[in-house]
């Protein structure tokens, strides 16, 4: 079993409705259901350009996927992230838009900030004494020859190498696009969203029961710190 740290839009929330019902899969409920978005963009493509960004469900990763240390359990873990989300307070990014890195789409900030790179970047560290260290077949699936010499410095120390400097927030809207239907997608989904201001107000524990299948939610910790 894995466990994660997201951003998850509370369940009753417009913006979790229409996240989830774009990629088919409601990680509060555990619940699928066929995709739907935008008619711009045909249902059997929207289907397939899923498969596997609706394992994650509607989220913003800020402590990546882990197994837990020796020693170290799920209570400790939620524990000590309703203590950390009473002591922290919500982050206002500001206005999303929808881009996403290399040849996906996600909904992402029109506008860096530092706030939330340190935001990411404290959660990460806080949280890392429950992470198992990383074994060769999880270093197997992101090859050394594949990252920047900094990547795999991140990786080695903790776990995954886009965290820090490296970490870019992102709503994960899409499975990788060709090239030809990116610009489409991105228009469509921009317009399906519409105008958009965002505030992380909470962090979420989720598991994942056997790598490959869907992620849920295990309990949702409102910031308030």
């Amino acid at each position: 079993m894995r466990y994660a740290i997201y951003f998850t839009p509370a369940p009753q929330s417009p913006l979790h409705q229409r996240g989830g019902a774009l990629l088919g899969y409601d990680c509060y409920s555990g619940v699928r259901t066929p995709p739907a978005g935008p008619a711009d963009i045909p249902a059997p493509e929207l289907a397939a350009s899923v498969q596997e960004a609706w394992k994650y469900g509607f989220h913003a990763t800020i402590k990546p996927p882990f197994n837990l240390r020796e020693g170290t359990d799920a209570s400790q873990l939620q524990e000590r992230l309703a203590d950390w989300a009473a002591n922290t307070a919500p982050l206002s990014i500001g206005t999303m838009r929808v881009a996403g890195p290399g040849n996906f789409v996600a909904l992402e900030p029109e506008t860096p900030s530092l706030a939330l790179q340190m935001f990411a970047a404290e959660t990460v560290a806080w949280f890392d004494d429950f992470r198992a260290p990383l074994t060769p077949t999880d270093l197997a699936r992101r090859p050394p020859e594949r990252l920047t010499p900094r990547q795999r410095v991140l990786q080695q120390r903790w776990g995954y190498p886009y965290v820090f400097e490296a970490f870019r927030f992102h709503m994960t809207l899409s499975d990788a696009l060709t090239r030809d239907r990116l610009a489409a997608w991105r228009a469509a989904l921009g317009a399906w969203f519409g105008p958009l201001d965002l505030t992380i107000d909470a962090l979420t524990l989720l598991a994942q029961d056997e790598r490959g299948g869907p992620f849920r939610v295990v309990s949702r910790h409102r910031l308030a710190g």
